[in-house]
Parts: structure tokens; C-alpha cells; sequence
């Protein structure tokens, strides 16, 4: 058989109807699951997409589409340059896409409609066969847009670790996958996270001005806030804090975390009282400085790879920042050996996440890029049936539009340059390549690779990348919510 400002945001929030599932439901109680590859002419690996009832707490479930009826995915794990093939079954009633996030596939592999790649039918399937690469921590996810369905796209249990083993192993002693995720979702109007957190803080006038004045304009027109999205339950690797199995650890070890933002629209953030994190790779790509930091923050779509000395016996929570977020379930408990009774939590000191920490310390000077392409991002409050309307150079990206709206050639280094705007974080994904952070609020910096990054509200930020892989490639904020208003475009080459 075939292996298959906190407070504000929870002030607004509008609590999600219903209580727990039913009994009847058969809960998914299955841990993290490797997908070994078959050694036949098989599918190397089977996906079932399908509706599930998940047990994030005991006899508390929610009812999402998931991915072999569990949450999150089967981990899969793939060797650098070793073709692949995967059966995707859909049992569900819609087409769906399967998005091979931060890999270089074709566009037909690569599981985005406006790329051009063929839907999964429903009630029928599909085998994506590729190489994959590069080496590090990627994922797989739905790649539908839900618009004001909070039931689909990324807002299901559709997300899944992905991890293509790189050549020589590093240096560490036990290995974990974490992926963080909420649960049913609600709308809200206002609300927003704080947005502080990110360093340098440097915002650009012109930018703040003009997002201020739109939006003043808009609420002196009688509009409303735009809808925001809450949650109701926050999870670690689909359990609540207290309610799935401790990462057990011994005094001593050194622990690599791979971490997963799965969010359909959330940042997180993660600490671990007295320990810190020695991040050694951001999206999977290796760092030029690895550096220890006491808070991980992760934009959605982010991954973060990074070792824990484990030298603090004791019962801890790995937990979110904000408290209202942790209370609810965004934890998970670390145990050492010999050592039981509550887990203990203690907020770390202000801290400020700032890419330019994993740089180049002595930055060789980038590469001039072939071209430059100008980008600005905008709000329009409330402007679609109450949803915010968001654009790329005044231009909200159309529904079924697969037409480029920048023409590339293959070889040549483009950098992007992007200006925010609005008062959001957005963390901008490329699919396809693989981009390099050149300056961050003014900041220049080299070696920092990565397929998403947050801009920063009313910040400016460049990132370069070489056109490598030839095909129509999609660009957009990976928060579902502005995705799916707008906040898209496509790249293709000549």
C-alpha cells in the first residue's frame, strides 16, 4: 500500500460560530509523517487532498481540506538533483492547485494557475514529476485564491513541509520540523498587528504621507476599515500548546529547528525562554553569518532553520510574542530529560528583527543589475465590497489574467525595487528563483537569500535576482488577503 498592538487584534476579532466538532468526526491523530520514496516504477509518493476533522486539542477538532487527512502534510523529503515524481489525488468538489514552494520547476510543475499550470480536477488527480532543488527547508501548500471564502485557500489545512537534503550534513544532534498554524478564521474590520518589530525603521516620507492621505481620505468618505482576518485557535504542528507531545530534549544537545510559517495571513514570532536561536538558513538557503538571536519573526511563507543549544534544563514553552496569540494555542511545550511539572514562560527583552544580521560582515558590493524595475504598493481601503483593493503600480492583478506585465531575459539580473506605500507588512514571494536582499531601508547588504520577504510599512526595499528559469513566473504578497484583492503580478521572458 502506498504511503500516504496584540490586544487590538484580539479586540477585534469576531469570535467563529459553533462548538467543537462531533464525536462522529474520525479524528487525525497522526504526528508529522515521513513519505518514504518507493523503489518501484510507482509514484514515488502519494498526496491525497481531502476533507479532514483535526484534532487540535483533546475531543476539540476543527474541520479543514488537508492533506492525507492530517495537519500539517506528510513531511517529504527529497535529495538534491534526484528526479521525483508525486500523485496528487483531489477527493474534494474543487479543482485545486499545489504549489512546490521556494523549488526551481517548470511552470507547469510549479502550481499556480496564472503560471499556466494545469488544476488537479476534482474527484480526479495528477502526477507532477521533477528535480528537485535547491537543497534546504521548502513546503508545499494550495495555491487557490479564496477571496472571501475563509474555508478556502491557505485558510484550510492545505500546508505541508518540504526538505531536499543538502549534499554534507551539518553539524547537530536531533532534528525538528515545526509548522505554525491557526485556526478557523473570522473577519474583522481593523485591528492590525503591531508593526514594529522590524529594523532599520527608516521609512520614507513620501511613502507615509501618501498611504496616510489615501486613507484619511477614504474614512472622510464614510468608508469603513478594510476586513481583516482573526483566529480562533493557534497551533504548533496542528495541536495547541499542551495538547500534542513535548519536543524532548537532553542537556547539552544541539537541537535544529526548521521552522514554518503555514499562515494563511499571520507573522509570527517565537522565543524559548533562556536559550537562543543560532539561525543558520532563512527560507532554506545557508547564511553568509550565522547568528544567534533571542526572537525568531517570520513573515507567512518564511522558513527558518536554526540551533538550539540545549544548556537550560528545565519544562519551557516555545511560544509566541504575544501573549492573547500563546494563550491560545501558539506554543509548544520543550522538555529536558528528567525534568517534569508546568512549562514555564518569560517574555524575552525588546528586539528587533533585522535580515542585515545574517549578511555578509565585510559585503563584497552587489553586482550591477541589468535592469531595474520600479514598484509601489497600494492600499484602497475598503474599495472591494469592503475587502482592501491592492495594487502594484496602480495596476489590482485581474482574476484568470495569465498575460506578463514584465518581459525578462534569461541570464540577465534584475532588481526589484519596491516601495511600500501602505501602513502593512507584506512578505513578498517570488516563485521560481530564488532572490538576494540588496538594501533594506536603506541599508545595503549581500548574501541574505531568500523567496519571501517582509517589506515594511511605508519601507523601500531591493532585492536582485538573475532570470534562470524561463517561463511565466508569478510575484506577490503571500498574506491570502492580498493576494487574493490584487496584490499580484506576473513575470515572463522574451
Amino acid at each position: 500500500m502506498k504511503k500516504t498592538a496584540h490586544q487590538t487584534r484580539r479586540e477585534f476579532l469576531v469570535e467563529a460560530a459553533g462548538a467543537a466538532l462531533a464525536s462522529r468526526f474520525t479524528p487525525a491523530r497522526r504526528p508529522v509523517e515521513f513519505l518514504s520514496p518507493r523503489g518501484d516504477t510507482s509514484p514515488d509518493y502519494t498526496l491525497r487532498i481531502e476533507a479532514s476533522a483535526i484534532e487540535i486539542a483533546k475531543n476539540r477538532f476543527v474541520s479543514v481540506i488537508a492533506y492525507n487527512g492530517q495537519f500539517p502534510g506528510p513531511l517529504l523529503r527529497f535529495k538534491e538533483g534526484r528526479p521525483v515524481s508525486v500523485e496528487i489525488h483531489n477527493d474534494t468538489d474543487t479543482p485545486e492547485q499545489l504549489h512546490w514552494h521556494g523549488q526551481m520547476v517548470p511552470s507547469e510543475v510549479d502550481g499556480a494557475a496564472e503560471e499556466g499550470t494545469p488544476f488537479i480536477p476534482a474527484h480526479g488527480s495528477r502526477t507532477f514529476r521533477w528535480t528537485p532543488r535547491p537543497a534546504g527547508l521548502r513546503f508545499y501548500h494550495t495555491h487557490n485564491r479564496a477571496g472571501a471564502d475563509l474555508h478556502a485557500g491557505q485558510y484550510s489545512g492545505q500546508v505541508g513541509p518540504v526538505y531536499i537534503e543538502p549534499q554534507t550534513a551539518g553539524s547537530f544532534d536531533s532534528e525538528v520540523f515545526l509548522t505554525l498554524k491557526e485556526f478557523e478564521p473570522s473577519l474583522s474590520q481593523g485591528g492590525d498587528m503591531p508593526q514594529d518589530f522590524l529594523a532599520p525603521a527608516t521609512e520614507g516620507k513620501e511613502l507615509r504621507d501618501a498611504g496616510e492621505a489615501a486613507m484619511k481620505a477614504s474614512l472622510a468618505k464614510g468608508q469603513p476599515h478594510g476586513y481583516e482576518v482573526g483566529y480562533r485557535y493557534f497551533t504548533i504542528n496542528g495541536r495547541m500548546l499542551g495538547h500534542g507531545e513535548p519536543i524532548r530534549v537532553k542537556q547539552g544537545q544541539r537541537v535544529l529547528l526548521h521552522i514554518l510559517n503555514g499562515s494563511a495571513t499571520e507573522i509570527r514570532s517565537l522565543a524559548l525562554p533562556g536559550h537562543t536561536f543560532r539561525v543558520v538558513a532563512l527560507d532554506g538557503n545557508p547564511l553568509p553569518a550565522p547568528t544567534e538571536v533571542p526572537v525568531l519573526w517570520l513573515g507567512t511563507a518564511e522558513r527558518i532553520s536554526a540551533v538550539v543549544e540545549m544548556r537550560h534544563p528545565g519544562v519551557w514553552i516555545l511560544g509566541d510574542l504575544a501573549d492573547d496569540d500563546r494563550k491560545h494555542g501558539m506554543g509548544i511545550v520543550v522538555e529536558y530529560a528528567g525534568h517534569r511539572g508546568q512549562p514555564v514562560w518569560a517574555a524575552p527583552a525588546p528586539f528587533r528583527w533585522n535580515y542585515a544580521r545574517f549578511a555578509a560582515r565585510n559585503p563584497a558590493a552587489s553586482p550591477q543589475p541589468d535592469e531595474t524595475i520600479e514598484m509601489t504598493f497600494r492600499k484602497q481601503n475598503a474599495a472591494a465590497r469592503g475587502f482592501n483593493l491592492w495594487t502594484i503600480n496602480d495596476q489590482a492583478f485581474a482574476s484568470g489574467q495569465m498575460t506578463a506585465a514584465y518581459r525578462l531575459r534569461e541570464g540577465r539580473r534584475y532588481r526589484v525595487r519596491m516601495r511600500n506605500a501602505s501602513d502593512d507588512i507584506h512578505p513578498v514571494h517570488l516563485h521560481r528563483h530564488t532572490f538576494e536582499i540588496s538594501k533594506y531601508a536603506g541599508v545595503p547588504l549581500s548574501g541574505v537569500r531568500k523567496d519571501v520577504v517582509m517589506v515594511g510599512g511605508y519601507h523601500e526595499v531591493e532585492i536582485d535576482f538573475v532570470a534562470d528559469n524561463p517561463g511565466l513566473t508569478l510575484f506577490h504578497c503571500h498574506q491570502q488577503l492580498h493576494m487574493d484583492f490584487g496584490f499580484m503580478t506576473l513575470f515572463g521572458y522574451q
